[in-house]
């Protein structure tokens, strides 16, 4: 009963990392990169200008105030190099804990092993030489210590997979949010100078 409960022990340590690993790819940051390329089309020009004061406005959303502090600056150089901070700062935010669910995986089904292994010659001592003694209760034991472990092991499997999804999901939706961004800054920069050149 006790290696049973140990096995238990190591495989739920194991599957609340990975969920911790999960909740992590499923919301890097606050607010979904998405949600805010869809509100940038929906409000035409100077969305940009409009969020950052919303976000501006709530402590909790630092990345996303950085990122359209970055849209922000006046020449598009520094545009490009303050939105390619935030990718850096995404890219830590997104990969936290990124090897956990691998690790954790191994880790559940290596203490199954090892303590259906105790068990196994636990019971091997009491039966001595002869193996129709072997106590049946003692198998038991020995499989539900494995049984655990790999139940552990396959939950952090699949959390290891729907994470490597959702992560490329978010990148692929905080491309497209930073394209915008870029564009809008852009014809910012360039609306002063076409101003210039029309006929007063």
């Amino acid at each position: 009963m006790l290696l049973t409960a140990l096995s238990a022990v190591v495989a739920t340590s194991c599957v609340v990392a990975s969920a911790r690993r999960l909740a992590w790819a499923v919301a890097p940051t606050p607010l979904d990169p998405g949600l805010l390329g869809r509100a940038l089309a929906a409000n035409g020009p100077g969305a940009a200008a409009k969020l950052r004061a919303a976000v501006a406005a709530d402590p909790t959303l630092a990345w996303e105030e950085a990122l359209f502090a970055a849209e922000a600056e006046p020449r598009s150089e520094g545009m490009d190099a303050a939105i390619g901070e935030q990718l850096t700062d995404y890219e830590w935010l997104a990969g936290r804990w990124s090897r956990a669910p691998r690790v954790c995986a191994s880790v559940s089904t290596s203490a199954g092993f090892f303590l259906a292994t105790i068990a196994v010659l636990q019971g091997m001592q009491v039966s001595g030489d002869d193996p129709v003694a072997f106590p049946s209760a003692v198998l038991f034991r020995a499989l539900d210590a494995l049984a655990i472990g790999i139940a552990g092991t396959a939950f952090c499997g699949a959390v290891h997979i729907r994470a490597r999804r959702l992560v490329a999901a978010r990148w692929s939706s905080l491309d497209a949010l930073v394209e915008r961004l870029r564009a809008e800054g852009r014809e910012r920069e360039n609306r002063p100078n076409r101003q210039k050149a029309e006929p007063g």
